[in-house]
């Protein structure tokens, strides 16, 4: 941990005093000595505390050691742009190449999801991954293809491939684009985005498929962000129902839905 390391750090940047920040926060200045020194561990309380005046995550105020940063990194962080909450820290990405140096897109099927979600930064685990080339794609770039299942991302179909572009700054994700993520919780997930991690650090999931209820994941469960640049299906995708028959179909489930609770009623 470089908690106590990295406030005194920071409150001498700020040009400011152990009384200031104790009376900022509302604190002893000895509690604050304590901190500082590493006497004394903060609880709960006390990390949102500092958090929230130094506008800098708890991730990165106990888990980063700021005194190694650059002089430009720690700029930017005082500035609100905060290293674990942009991913830089999960940059090291497990990749293979083939004979003639270039990156290979790896598969990650339906039945390796389970172990990518715990190998996918393992150079073992990705070295034994089914490989292959898309000539018409950047060399510049990484990307990796992912099996889907289920219908949230009608019309897409059910395990269809999707490939994705390693995002390395998760600030960049754009909102109301597809993205596929991979998340302590849910392992890998493929959605539509809204991103909200400067202001909740949160990114909001949401699937093409109505029936699918949005939800949100917190940056700290997220571990791999990756944006949807193509498909491949032996499937050809279901044509859109007619706005009319959509209509007649969904008020049919709404309908289904109220007998089901109905009955659950009577029972």
């Amino acid at each position: 941990m470089y908690f106590s390391s990295n406030i005194k750090l920071l409150r001498k940047r700020l040009g400011r005093t152990q009384d200031d920040i104790a009376f900022s926060l509302g604190m002893k200045r000895s509690t604050l000595s304590g901190y500082e020194n590493g006497i004394a561990q903060p609880g709960l309380e006390a990390l949102i505390s500092f958090s929230r005046h130094l506008k800098i995550s708890i991730d990165t105020l106990v888990k980063e050691d700021l005194s190694k940063l650059a002089e430009s990194e720690l700029s930017q962080l005082e500035r609100g742009y905060d290293i674990f909450i942009t991913g830089s820290k999960l940059r090291v990405l497990a990749t293979t190449i083939d004979p003639d140096n270039n990156e290979n897109i790896e598969l990650v099927s339906e039945t390796a999801k389970a172990g990518y979600r715990s190998g996918f930064a393992d150079p073992e685990f990705i070295r034994v991954l089914p490989v292959f080339q898309l000539p018409f794609l950047s060399k510049d770039k990484k990307y990796r293809a992912f099996q889907v299942n289920g219908d949230s991302m009608f019309p897409i179909p059910d395990k269809s491939w999707v490939i994705g572009e390693f995002i390395q700054n998760w600030l960049n994700i754009r909102s109301g684009y597809p993205y596929i993520i991979l998340t302590l919780d849910d392992g890998i997930v493929f959605k539509v985005v809204e991103n909200n991690l400067q202001e909740q650090q949160k990114l909001t999931l949401m699937s093409l498929n109505p029936l699918y209820d949005p939800y949100e994941v917190n940056v700290k469960d997220i571990r791999e962000v990756w944006k949807f640049v193509h498909f491949v299906s032996s499937e050809i995708p279901e044509p859109n129902l007619p706005k009319d028959e959509l209509t007649k179909t969904v008020i049919s489930i709404q309908k289904d839905i109220k007998d089901i609770q109905m009955k659950l009623k009577l029972q």
